[in-house]
Parts: C-alpha cells; structure tokens; sequence
C-alpha cells in the first residue's frame, strides 16, 4: 500500500511538472494533437499507480518521451507552416457576411444546433446579428457582430449603416499566404512595395493582416506595430 501511495505522488508530480512545461492552455484550448498527448500522458501515468508490479520507471519514461514528441512537433509546427496546416487544420469561416456556408458547416461535421449553441455561448441568440463567425483549429467560435450590434451600441450614435470587414492573415512569420492574396484580389507586388514604404522585409514581418476594404495592421517582429490603409 505504501509502494502505491509513493507512487503516486511521485508520478503526480511528474505530470504537473510536464503539463507545466507544455504551456497554460485550458481543455478548450488544446489542439487535436495536444489534446491526444494530455490524454495518452494521463493514461501512461494511471498504470504504474494502480498496479504495484510495475516499475515506477515504467511510467516516467513514456511521460517524458511524449512530452519530447509534443515539443518537436511543436517546433517543427512553429517553423513549417505546411506542417502546422497538416497538424492543426485551419479555420472555417462558418458565417460569411452575414450568410450561413452551409458547405463550410457541413466540412466541420456540425449541424444547425452545433452553429445555434455556439453563438448562445458567444452571446448572440439570433443568427441576424452576426457579421462573420469563424470556426477555430481548437473547436472554439470567433464571432464578430454586425456593427449595430457590437457590445458598444454604435446604433445609439447613428454609425449602424458602418460594414465591417474581415482581416485575412497575409503574412504569418515571415512567409507570405498566396491564397489570401488571391482572396483579397492582391499581388506580392503590392504587398512588397508596402513593406518597403514600411522599411521592412517580408522575413521581419511577424504578422500582417489585410481587410477588403485594404486595412492594414503589421506587426514586425523588432519594432512598433503599424495600422493605416494599403497604399
């Protein structure tokens, strides 16, 4: 009995300090392959404590083997956007100018009652008032209301009839998104003589987002962020 208890403390201990090294996300914010690792980690730890047979090392070493398996991958995902797609998938935008993708919800295996609960729990009852609603890697629901039903009631100050528009992600790290360009009717021209008004090269750039209406944000990864219209 004793053999169980030193056991599993210890190996309680060494699952707080892996899952501390692997960051503070949240359950609900856990990738499908974070989401796997924390899962088979857990199992990996349970079979040492409940059999006393099994050597206390038996269930360290696999710990730690999964947690070096989860750092590479995460690496290699920070460094390979290809592999990050691969690994992650990507967002779907589920509601698209105020219209449902129906084909979009169907990819994401969701139904009318998945699309209603997430914006409940966004905080949004009718469909109406969404302007666009993106279905994260994560599972989760990013929703942008319409602008007269943004939290701060701009219908109050006559700014109702006010579009807005969703930023598409042009440049990620260093590398350049083409199918966003193409999405946003842009060349690399454009976007590389706006780097060159900003004094930047594209590998400075952390991250550059671009609306339809050509808002601009960049964030270079050693200077202040800039915002203003693409020129």
């Amino acid at each position: 009995m004793l053999n169980i208890m030193v056991k599993s403390a210890l190996l309680y201990i060494v699952l707080l300090i892996v899952m501390r090294l692997m960051g503070k996300r949240q359950i609900g914010q856990l990738q499908p392959f974070e989401f796997s690792i924390t899962l088979v980690i857990a199992e990996l730890a349970c079979l040492p404590m409940g059999d006393p047979s099994i050597p206390l090392i038996y269930g360290i070493i696999p710990v730690f083997t999964l947690f070096i398996v989860h750092i590479t991958m995460n690496f290699i995902a920070v460094k390979s956007p290809r592999f990050r797609k691969i690994l992650n998938g990507k967002p779907l935008i589920i509601i698209n100018g105020g219209n449902i993708d129906t084909r979009a919800v169907k990819s994401a295996d969701m139904d009318s009652d998945d699309i209603s609960e997430a914006l409940r729990i966004a905080g949004y009852f009718f469909p109406e008032e969404i302007e666009f609603a993106v279905l994260e890697t994560n599972g989760s629901l990013s929703v942008m209301p319409k602008y007269a039903n943004s939290p701060y009631t701009p219908s109050d100050a006559g700014l109702s009839n006010r579009e807005k528009f969703l930023p598409y992600t042009v440049i990620a790290e260093g590398r350049l998104l083409k199918n966003n360009l193409i999405k946003l009717g842009l060349s690399e021209q454009q976007i590389e003589l706006q780097l060159q008004k900003l004094q930047l090269i594209q590998k400075q750039v952390f991250l550059m987002t671009v609306t339809q209406d050509k808002t601009l944000f960049v964030q270079p990864y050693l200077k202040p962020c800039y915002m203003g219209k693409l020129e």
